[in-house]
């Protein structure tokens, strides 16, 4: 079999897409304006656009949006992108140079995740005007860069589809995630006693030096070959330097792709955390949250969704290559939801960075992959 390939105006418009989508700020928590631009065109072509409830729960600016599409073949599978990115300052202006599109500023470009969006929304054109290969129901979800917080509110309950992908690694096309991990965030909030730096010091806590002693006693950077920890963020003082610190707080992480790795981590660092509070030189009182985020997931060797993605890659002339990733996405929502959901790298580069930046080539070639794919889901049916 062969691969399936985009026309002359669909790769036009692939990049017209992109382009205006990128130039709409949708950090997230303000993600109403490209929810109602993405909606608008979606109708536009006659899909019934569903909006979920789950903006007040996740803190979006917009519900998930969701659209069915009918197919040949009884199976449905699900497609997903979000439309948020990671927040930043000034307006992005998309440009081409060089074959490959970057922002003309200082800024991220946004390829984190509407490239993915850009090409669903060519694919329901498509398929508005004649029925896909399989049911399709594409997903377009919101407050992804706030620790998965529209995918969590999403009930996949009310989805067709009994597994789906998502298009979300910002990594070269061919590779397929296979595990994820599991993540935890932790705040500390240190409470000192404030006094005069200059006249009585030692009547003063500082919570900034009970801070600092614990984050310099925290795991930092990669631990091993499946596990992280990271600070995030640091705040707390005054203005001036005469006072001795009241408060301080910062913000950790800590991932692995072992579960039990990921507890033993945050472990160590509540007890570095409650080590400091109670050193004597800088006595404070602490207020500690540790949550988990999202849970990780790794795929069996014979996962449908993995085989098929290794079929339609070879056929477009990509080499497939299974990898593990230190990075989350909608997937381990819906993985822990109980979907089966396999993410695909889009061959964009330096997501969350302002040299951020996607080719031409992997744009396109991405929307080949996905009209592929949906030709060996529907021959998976048949068989």
């Amino acid at each position: 079999m062969t691969a399936v390939r985009a026309s002359a105006d669909e790769r036009t418009r692939l990049h017209e897409r992109f382009a205006a989508l990128c130039r709409i700020r949708s950090v997230f928590g303000e993600e109403r304006a490209i929810a109602d631009e993405v909606a608008a065109e979606l109708r536009s072509l006659g899909l019934d656009v569903h909006e979920d409830d789950s903006a007040a729960g996740s803190g979006a600016g917009a519900g998930n949006l969701l659209v069915r599409l009918p197919g040949r073949a009884a199976r449905t599978v699900l497609f997903c992108a979000h439309l948020d990115t990671v927040p930043h300052d000034g307006v992005v202006e998309p440009v081409l140079e060089d074959e490959a599109w970057v922002s003309a500023g200082e800024t991220i470009l946004g390829a984190d995740n509407k490239a993915a969006v850009a090409m669903l929304m060519v694919l329901a054109r498509r398929y508005a005007q004649e029925p896909a290969p399989v049911g399709l129901e594409i997903l377009l979800t919101t407050s992804e860069e706030n620790a998965l917080a529209g995918a969590k509110a999403f009930d996949v309950r009310t989805l067709r589809a009994t597994e789906g992908y998502v298009f979300d690694h910002a990594s070269p096309i061919g590779e397929i995630v296979v595990a994820s991990p599991t993540y935890y965030r932790l705040e500390a909030a240190f409470r000192g006693k404030p006094a005069h730096a200059g006249i009585r010091p030692e009547d003063g806590r500082s919570a900034i030096l009970a801070a600092a002693r614990a984050i310099v006693a925290l795991p930092h950077g990669r631990i091993d070959a499946q596990s992280t920890a990271n600070v995030g963020g640091i705040r707390g003082g005054t203005a001036g330097t005469n006072i001795v610190a009241e408060h301080c707080s910062f913000l950790a992480e800590a991932r692995s792709l072992d579960p039990a790795k990921a507890e033993a981590l945050v472990a160590t660092m509540v007890d570095a955390v409650h080590d400091a509070a109670n050193d004597p030189v800088c006595s404070c009182d602490v207020d500690l949250t540790v949550a988990k985020l999202f849970d990780g997931y790794r795929h069996p060797a014979g996962a449908p969704t993995v085989l098929a993605a290794e079929v339609a890659l070879e056929r477009c002339g990509y080499t497939a290559r299974r990898i593990v990733t230190g990075g989350g996405t909608d997937g381990n929502a819906f993985e822990a939801a109980g979907l089966r959901c396999t993410n695909l790298a889009n061959g964009t580069e330096d997501n969350h960075e302002n040299t951020e930046r996607v080719s031409a080539r992997a744009l396109e070639g991405m929307l080949d992959v996905t009209l592929t794919l949906l030709d060996v889901l529907a021959e998976g049916a048949s068989a």
